[in-house]
């Protein structure tokens, strides 16, 4: 450590060394000022044309950068009132740079982001800017689209609840503002559409994800997942839920580390008596294969009354089960926890059951934000994650020095025996503040712990507060807004993305909102504004005079970006100000993950009731405990996205495969391939290796001929033909067959004509249809048998042999079967069906859900737009390879090729090639066969 701090000294941090880099490019775009200060506002925003002009001709975006930064500014100075410091202009240049830039809380990140935006919506390929909550998306859209509007860009907005032509004409515009959630499941329902026109995306050129770590780290271990209802179970759930009074101490175990709880041996045996009596149990022991869906709703019910609790983990409101977000604690309405946990708590509060969920389509954080060609992101606090963000984005994170240098006093953490010492010395300190006119934030980690703080301090006489919560989450930018003021007291259960800034005296623009609005025009307007800003001035000398703000940490959290983010609202541009936080050794943190010999160590002082020990060392000990435990969360979350990433190639080559055939004006060749490799297959499996006509099995080739292929064969005459071999037989089978579908195909016609519909295409348009159809639905079943794959496979490990290696294997092989089936669904379909031609059926919207689970802890949350959960720990991108040897066909899987001995290769290798053509990868395959097969 001491040779790196030298090393750090010498040379400055990478961070260091890359804001001199940019300094030379801020004096540029400082000595452009007076010459943009004099342009008009029409010549000022004809630069946007110019700009456009000069990357059409060849210039490279980097080489526009100063100009297109002195456009922003200057437009930003005539627009709002809003000049870009240095400081911001670095901001700008790191996020083009596909990076983080950590910027202190209030040193305008929002504004910093518009001069990477305007740069590269130039090109046209439309912007993304990410924000955390409906509420920042549409605030941000609005206040700096008067940016982009006056420089001629268009700016859309993608909120929660808006339907598929307004989505499209957003996403259509240069840049897009919208949450992670929304650009997730945007993605994933676009591809569950049945025609391009009917898609909103238009594609991932670059995106800017604000509060990237809460984002990009907090919320990627929580796969999204749209999923349709499936049969009511509510009758199954309140039986089950009626079992657990039975339950005590002995009967069950809880792992609090891992949010787990399983029944002991002791409790199975209570169990099974039970459910014997209701009928429920089917066989002698619960173990029997048919009560696996028994015992899954059993230990769903045990977590529901062991581990998750009524107003801290959820909430219930309106006679629903409503989740609180463990890392913002707000309320999350419409999501669920999957797996029928959701249920399980709605049996607990007795509340209506809604029913379980199957999953339709999923994809990770990870995965969706890797999709961009070029990725970015800002926060205040991101540099203690910054190997993740390498790690896994490729991301470099960059601290970009703040405007104002901070005088911020941030004190050693005072240690307590208990939790009632400490919370009774947060509430003297709390008093002791409104006493002086310092206003105070104090930061918790539940909706319990802040009302109880609360009641202590009401019982302390202490005067108004704000507690700040998941009841109250609607009023949180004024609450937020009013925390500045002297003698404020506001209590919240996390600061991470609140969006709005905690100024001294009070924030202008919500008070101009809440006291002017729309109500007064003129010089009354005028005065009125006149007369807050002075208001403000004098409050905000007082609240400077007490200290500036307090913020208060009631317990540490399990990462020291979370504290980070709570202290970080003190000391904004230079403001004086002080953080604290108040531990004890009944805390989660101290319980769970305990700090070494701390205990012992306050024995050994001997510490009286009340009494606390605070010193730098203690301090330190207590954030590498957190260090810890970063890093444990961090394998956790690595782990996860390599099973991920396994699904997330078959998805690509899904999806990929699904937008080719929607372009496609005819997927009538793809579907007589597919037809004639399921001859082959079938005539391969009738025929043994190195046989004799006689021994071949006629009955297997008759059968299969009938019901796939709806066609009658003289198989028996064709086996006892003198030179009948293989290859000829199946010659004849696939041209039996083509002749079938062909006639199907002149009858269909031939009706259309006599009804006065004549139309050649609408044969190629059921093709389509039938060929988009099938993939869906064997999609959706290869997402459950991925799923239930992933829960059992760690069991492999017991005999020696790696769980991931066994999961990549069995779900390549897996895939190489969705394949096979998809050939033998489409054929028997295309052989078989009576032709209708209607359009084909999507999704309802309104019976699909989208959910959000935590793959980690089994909390599956259900987002925005429905109501239901399900499962899945999702898997999905693993190597270039293996999409790639995802393709291979049946023919190719018997060669004995795996996903870990194919080769990667460059896709552009196989663009162009004939279907019939040898495979360029070298396999001695038609590419049909090979890369080329589906």
């Amino acid at each position: 450590m001491a040779l790196a701090a030298i090393a750090r000294k010498l040379f400055g941090s990478p961070s260091d060394r890359a804001v001199k880099r940019f300094h030379s490019k801020v004096q540029q775009i400082n000595a452009l000022e007076p010459e943009f200060e004099a342009l008009s506002d029409e010549a000022l925003k004809g630069k946007t044309a110019e700009l456009r002009q000069q990357l059409s001709n060849g210039t490279k975006l980097e080489d526009v950068l100063v100009p297109a930064f002195a456009t922003v500014r200057e437009a930003s100075k005539r627009v709002l009132g809003m000049r870009h410091f240095d400081v911001q202009l670095m901001g700008g240049m790191v996020l083009n740079e596909r990076a983080i830039a950590e910027m202190r809380t209030g040193e305008g990140k929002t504004l910093v982001a518009t001069l990477a935006v305007y740069l590269n919506a130039l090109p046209g390929n439309g912007v993304h800017v990410v924000t955390v909550n409906d509420y920042l998306a549409r605030r941000d859209a609005a206040w700096m689209g008067q940016i982009y509007n006056f420089l001629g860009l268009e700016v859309g907005t993608i909120v929660h609840g808006i339907g598929d032509a307004e989505r499209r004409a957003a996403y259509q515009a240069d840049i897009t503002y919208g949450t992670n959630n929304e650009f997730g499941f945007d993605y994933l329902r676009d591809n569950m559409k049945y025609s391009r026109e009917q898609m909103t995306q238009r594609g991932h050129a670059y995106a800017i994800v604000d509060e990237v770590d809460s984002i990009l780290i907090d919320e990627a271990r929580t796969p999204l997942i749209i999923s349709g209802p499936t049969e009511d179970r509510s009758e199954l759930y309140n039986k089950i839920d009626g079992l657990m009074p039975i339950i005590e101490e002995g009967d069950f175990e809880v792992e609090e580390k891992h949010r787990a709880a399983t029944f002991t041996d002791q409790g199975i045996e209570k169990l099974e008596a039970r459910l014997d009596e209701e009928g429920l149990l089917k066989g002698e022991s619960l173990y029997d294969v048919e009560n696996v869906a028994l015992v899954h709703h059993l230990n769903c019910a045990l977590r529901a009354h062991k581990l998750f609790q009524r107003d801290k983990d959820y909430i219930v409101r309106n006679d629903e089960v409503v989740i609180i977000d463990e890392f913002t604690g707000r309320m999350m309405p419409g999501r669920r926890y999957s797996e029928g946990l959701h249920q399980a708590l709605e049996a607990k509060e007795h509340v209506k059951i809604n029913p379980e969920n199957q999953t339709l389509a999923s994809i990770t954080f990870q995965n969706y934000f890797r999709l961009y060609d070029k990725l970015a992101g800002m926060t205040g606090t991101a540099i203690t994650e910054a190997e993740e963000f390498a790690d896994i984005y490729g991301l470099e994170v960059v601290t970009v020095p703040t405007n104002v240098p901070i005088q911020r006093v941030d004190e050693d953490d005072a240690i307590y025996r208990t939790a009632p010492e400490k919370f009774d010395a947060i509430a003297d300190m709390i008093k002791d503040c409104q006493d002086r006119g310092q206003p105070v934030l104090v930061g918790t980690t539940s909706i319990e712990k802040s009302e109880m703080l609360a009641e202590i301090l009401k019982r302390k006489n202490v005067g108004a507060m704000n507690v700040l919560n998941a009841r109250h989450h609607e009023q949180e930018a004024h609450i937020i807004a009013d925390a500045g003021l002297p003698g404020a007291i506001t209590i919240a259960t996390n600061m991470a993305g609140r969006g709005t800034d905690i100024q001294l005296g009070g924030n202008l623009e919500m008070r101009i909102e809440r006291e002017v609005g729309e109500q007064l025009e003129g010089e009354a307007r005028e005065a009125k504004i006149a007369e807050i800003k002075q208001e403000i001035e004098v409050a905000k000398r007082k609240a400077l005079d007490a200290g500036g703000l307090m913020v208060i940490g009631t317990e540490r959290h399990e990462s020291r970006r979370i504290d980070n983010q709570l202290r970080g609202r003190s000391g904004r541009q230079g403001d004086p100000g002080h953080s604290k936080f108040f531990l004890s050794l009944q805390d989660d943190l101290m319980r769970i993950f305990p700090v070494d010999s701390m205990d012992s160590m306050l024995s050994r002082l001997g510490l009286e009731e009340g009494e606390s020990i605070t010193h730098p060392w203690v301090t330190k000990a207590i954030e590498r405990a957190q260090g810890k435990v970063e890093a444990r969360n961090f394998d956790i979350r690595k782990n996860i996205l390599k099973y991920d990433d396994v699904m997330n190639d078959q998805r690509k080559v899904i999806f990929e495969q699904r937008l080719e055939f929607m372009d496609a004006q005819d997927v009538h060749p793809v579907i007589t391939d597919m037809r004639h490799d399921m001859v082959e297959a079938m005539v391969a499996r009738a025929i043994p290796p190195r046989s004799y006509p006689e021994q071949w099995d006629a009955e297997l080739l008759r059968e299969e001929s009938r019901n796939k292929l709806g066609i009658e064969i003289p198989i028996d005459e064709w086996i006892a033909e003198e030179g009948i071999d293989q290859q000829i037989l199946t010659d004849r089978i696939q041209e039996a067959a083509d002749k079938h579908v062909a006639d199907k195909e002149a009858a269909a016609l031939e009706g259309l004509k006599e009804s006065g519909q004549d139309n050649p295409t609408v044969m190629r348009q059921v093709e389509k249809s039938i060929l988009l159809q099938s993939i869906d639905s064997l999609w959706r079943e290869h997402l459950v048998t991925l799923d239930h794959l992933s829960k059992v496979v760690g069991w492999r490990g017991m005999a020696q042999r790696d769980p991931l290696n066994e999961y990549k294997q069995e779900a390549y092989e897996l895939f190489q079967s969705l394949l096979t089936n998809l050939r033998e669904q489409v054929t028997t379909q295309m052989s078989h069906v009576q032709l209708q031609f209607r359009q084909p059926q999507q999704p309802d919207p309104r019976r699909l859900r989208t959910v959000h689970i935590d793959p980690q802890s089994g909390e599956n949350e259900e987002a925005p737009e429905g109501a239901a959960p399900q499962p899945p720990r999702r898997p999905q991108p693993a190597t270039a390879a293996a999409a790639a040897s995802a393709m291979a066909s049946g023919a190719a899987s018997a060669g004995g090729a795996t996903a870990d001995t194919l080769e990667p290769m460059d896709p552009k290798v196989f663009e162009g090639i004939s279907r019939n053509a040898p495979c360029p990868c070298g396999s001695g395959k038609k590419f049909k066969h090979c890369h080329g097969a589906f």
